[in-house]
């Protein structure tokens, strides 16, 4: 995916500023930063959720929106209304719907599609329940069954592991590598530094403009960690 003079704005304000890079194909990237710094509005820009104020975006010199069917997006668990009245199968059967085309509704074929994107998160049994009735480390597994059922090309992930169980993470982290290993691309917007070394093949350190990127053992050191958070950032409880 090459990115070339991406900056998007609240506003006046902005929040994403003239950032070129390029990330690697069937790689696992995370994307480091502060509070405020537009991670999560870097992410939704690279697939147009957000209006770019300049910049453009390509997969294999073609433009990303000729991708949008084969890219998941999952988004933040606080950006969900879990009064919804809708079922766990049912919220993953969303996934199937880019390849239906337009006004077909889903058959036996994506109902299996979908029952096993739940196995692969352990999640098939709770297929009737509603999702409000799902513990955070529950919801996100069906949210990443809901991705996996999309059967995409690229993954977007805005900070799955916050607020979950220590065995829904490894689960996730586990089919996120998987897919990696099958030449999937999956980017990640992380905030826990203990773990980004053991997730990550690259990074993306970022505080509204780019400080730097690219392989995670060259690029996340402490020197780049303090140019992101600034010198008052106490590296050594952190890291």
């Amino acid at each position: 995916m090459q990115i070339k003079n991406l900056s998007i704005a609240y506003g006046q304000k902005l929040v994403v500023e003239d950032i070129s890079l390029q990330i690697e194909k069937g790689k696992m990237t995370g994307i480091i930063g502060p509070n405020g710094a537009g991670k999560s509005t870097f992410l939704k820009g690279l697939i147009g959720l957000l209006p770019r104020n300049s910049g453009a975006v390509t997969w294999e010199e073609h433009d990303i929106e000729h991708m949008r069917g084969s890219i998941a997006y999952v988004p933040q668990r606080n950006s969900v209304d879990l009064t919804f009245p809708i079922t766990v199968l049912d919220t993953v059967l969303i996934g199937t719907y880019p390849k239906l085309g337009p006004i077909k509704l889903p058959r036996k074929k994506e109902r299996e599609i979908a029952r096993k994107a739940l196995a692969k998160v352990e999640m098939e049994k709770f297929a009737k329940r509603q999702i409000g009735e799902l513990s955070g480390g529950q919801l996100q597994r069906v949210f990443i069954a809901r991705a996996l059922a999309q059967q995409a090309t690229i993954f977007l992930l805005d900070e799955p592991f916050v607020g979950i169980d220590m065995t829904s993470e490894a689960l996730i982290i586990e089919v996120l590598k998987k897919l990696r290993d099958e030449g999937k691309t999956i980017i990640v917007v992380h905030h826990d530094f203990h773990k980004v070394a053991r997730y990550f093949d690259n990074v993306i350190l970022l505080n509204q403009q780019l400080v730097a990127h690219g392989e995670t053992e060259k690029v996340f050191t402490k020197e780049n960690i303090l140019r992101t958070y600034g010198q008052g950032f106490d590296w050594e409880v952190r890291h």
